[in-house]
């Protein structure tokens, strides 16, 4: 859809109507020019009916594509054509008016849209000094040849001009437009991960305690020799007291807060080095296939906490959805490295896939969701970027891509 709305375009023909028609009716009654009256209320008519047409097409949808609108513009252009045609040609007064489709097509329209438009013009404009019907303005009026010449390069000079000076002024308005739209959406995410750094950190503050009392008495439990006398009891406590550990780790994760950004250039580091160590880290019984490309050559990157983190949480993701095999590949070119990491599971839902990244939405709608939304959110902030989708064999695919920034080549 254009950014061009047609009720604003719908407007500007209705003023047009109503212009052409005082002017119509100034020029036959009041000072008196004969001219084709009923054939150019003819033509104001036909765009009457288009303008109905197109109030019709409004109550469906607000908005039209960039051929709709360049049909429109294209209409509104050869309307004045013949209108000129039947009124003097281009030393009508109003023949300046053939520059405002131009400029509205050149406002809001593809560049080939415009140059279309703007030769279709010049041509209706260098026609019209050959072709018109000729107003009886007297025998006392006329007009010099060298006026009727520059009057016709001066209109197809501006047209040329209003043309590449109007769509340049768009561009840049547009430009603006997004920039201003990208910061506040990136400042809108950087008060969500505020948000939740607030509620990581009071997470681990509040549940630090009693996991610490669980810890404590799964330990005194194993100190009972009426309990120690029964292993399947034993087996129990002893995967509390695992899992129990698991979730000290977990918020001890949290209380470190990888929320800071601040730079650490500890060390240069493989990224394969880091996927091996986190897959080692998380992994019970998957398998895993890491694919190099190329194989026998990979730089390195600078080690931050937001990588590992990062890293750590997609392939933890990975592995907890995937049947028998996480896939991860690594592919190296001189200024970028993409990182593609997949499972052999059921894929993401279809429901949620637009809006994994953002907080509280996790694949198949399981979880709360914000370790990706961290995740992402950290590597958007190091210059890299996101993509979630399935792959042709249904399985979920985690696409990372990072710039030069955090390459050592």
């Amino acid at each position: 859809m254009n950014t061009i709305l047609l009720g604003n375009l719908i407007k500007i023909r209705w003023i047009a109507i109503f212009g052409q028609v005082l002017a119509i009716f100034f020029v036959s009654f009041i000072i008196k020019i004969q001219i084709p009256f009923f054939a150019t209320l003819s033509i104001i008519l036909l765009s009457v009916l288009v303008n109905f047409y197109s109030y019709y097409e409004e109550r469906k949808n607000k908005s039209i594509s960039n051929t709709k609108a360049f049909s429109y513009l294209l209409f509104d252009t050869l309307q004045l054509g013949f209108l000129l045609f039947l009124t003097g040609g281009i030393i009508n007064p109003f023949s300046i008016l053939i520059l405002a489709p131009v400029i509205t097509s050149a406002s809001y329209l593809p560049a080939l849209m415009t140059i279309i438009l703007s030769t279709i013009s010049i041509i209706i404009i260098i026609l019209l000094k050959f072709y018109f019907i000729p107003l009886d303005l007297g025998p006392k009026f006329f007009l010099p040849e060298i006026y009727s010449f520059g009057l016709i390069s001066a209109l197809i000079i501006t047209v040329i001009f209003i043309a590449i000076y109007a769509y340049l002024f768009a561009r840049s308005s547009r430009q603006i437009s997004n920039a201003l739209s990208i910061s506040k959406l990136q400042i809108l995410n950087q008060k969500k991960m505020t948000e939740v750094g607030s509620l990581s950190a009071a997470a681990a503050h509040e549940l630090g305690t009693p996991l610490n009392t669980i810890f404590l008495i799964l330990n005194d439990l194993l100190k009972e020799k009426k309990l120690i006398e029964d292993k399947n009891i034993v087996k129990d406590i002893i995967l509390l007291k695992s899992q129990a550990e698991r979730c000290k780790e977990i918020l001890k994760r949290f209380s470190k807060n990888p929320l800071n950004l601040k730079d650490k250039f500890l060390e240069k580091v493989k990224i394969s080095d880091l996927i091996k160590i986190n897959f080692d880290k998380f992994n019970k019984n998957k398998k895993l296939v890491l694919e190099k490309k190329p194989p026998d050559v990979e730089p390195k990157i600078i080690y931050r906490d937001e990588i590992m983190y990062a890293l750590g949480n997609i392939i933890q993701n990975a592995i907890f959805h995937s049947v028998n095999t996480t896939k991860i590949k690594l592919n190296y070119q001189k200024t970028m490295v993409n990182i593609t990491i997949s499972d052999d599971g059921s894929g993401f839902s279809k429901d949620i896939i637009d809006k994994l990244g953002e907080p509280y939405v996790s694949k198949n709608n399981q979880g709360m969701g914000l370790g990706i939304f961290i995740a992402k959110n950290l590597i958007e902030n190091m210059g890299g970027n996101f993509k979630f989708y399935n792959s042709k064999e249904n399985n979920a695919v985690v696409e990372i891509n990072f710039d030069n920034s955090i390459l050592n080549v």
